[in-house]
């Protein structure tokens, strides 16, 4: 059996497997995995990666071989779990052009995000529903999914698909943690707000922003205004800002 090249956990290669894991026996990447990793990275046999499942669970693992399209794992060991956050984010992102929604996704992935919620505003760019919203969906889950293989997660942030802003207030009204809604005008920044206990929704407007009927719906559901400071931020900078910010003063990067 070849013996593994000697790269650190956070240096291999990592791909995606669907669940479950096998352990302490060979198995095959999945077919785009494996051009990934024969195609694009060139790997070779003795090559240390790590596959993971998306629920957490990770391995440690050699290449074995490599033949075609066909690329075999030896020696899995468990890996241990480390990249997760404390903190559990939810992000309400405001529907926005595809291109920027994929980076909103992919940053926030990055950056730690539990689920991520797309809504659909008065004043959003662009309008999913039905099949080209479960269309889109899937490609922001694939956009999440390179962004765990990138950043070292275990996880997927839970990626729901696009709902009416009214909708998901609605169902936000008894949902636990802390809610904030970014607004030009918010009352207070940040750092001005009690500890969220664990769980902390933020909620981010379309690049016209909230309507002021939706501002008020809003906070009836529970939402308290925030801001960043006295600059107006693009939607998708907002949005990788906000999540910088919770995880500096409550979640894994203090």
């Amino acid at each position: 059996m070849p013996v593994p090249t000697p790269l650190s956990t956070m240096s291999a290669p990592r791909f995606y497997c669907p669940p479950p894991l096998p352990l302490g026996t060979n198995c095959e990447l999945p077919p785009e995995a494996a051009h990934h990793a024969s195609r694009v990275l060139r790997l070779r046999a003795g090559d240390a990666v790590q596959i993971f499942d998306g629920l957490g669970n990770a391995l440690d693992a050699a290449i074995d071989s490599i033949q075609g399209k066909h690329v075999v794992l030896d020696n899995l060991q468990a890996a241990p779990a480390r990249a997760e956050s404390g903190l559990q984010i939810v992000l309400a992102q405001a529907m926005c052009t595809s291109e920027k929604m994929d980076w909103v996704v992919q940053k926030a992935t990055e950056l730690g995000a539990a689920e991520i919620a797309p809504v659909q505003t008065q004043r959003s760019v662009a309008k999913l529903t039905g099949p080209r919203a479960e269309k889109r969906a899937e490609h922001w889950r694939n956009v999440a999914v390179s962004a765990c293989e990138q950043c070292g997660r275990n996880t997927l942030p839970q990626l729901h698909q696009p709902q009416e802003l009214g909708t998901w207030l609605n169902e936000m009204r008894h949902a636990p943690g802390s809610k904030f809604i970014l607004l030009p005008g918010g009352a207070g920044n940040l750092q001005s707000q009690p500890k969220p206990q664990s769980r902390v929704t933020l909620l981010i407007g379309p690049e016209g922003g909230f309507t002021a009927d939706e501002t008020n719906v809003a906070q009836q559901a529970g939402f308290v205004p925030v801001l960043l400071g006295p600059r107006v931020l693009r939607t998708e900078t907002a949005a990788i800002a906000g999540i910088a910010v919770l995880q500096t003063l409550w979640g894994d990067f203090n």
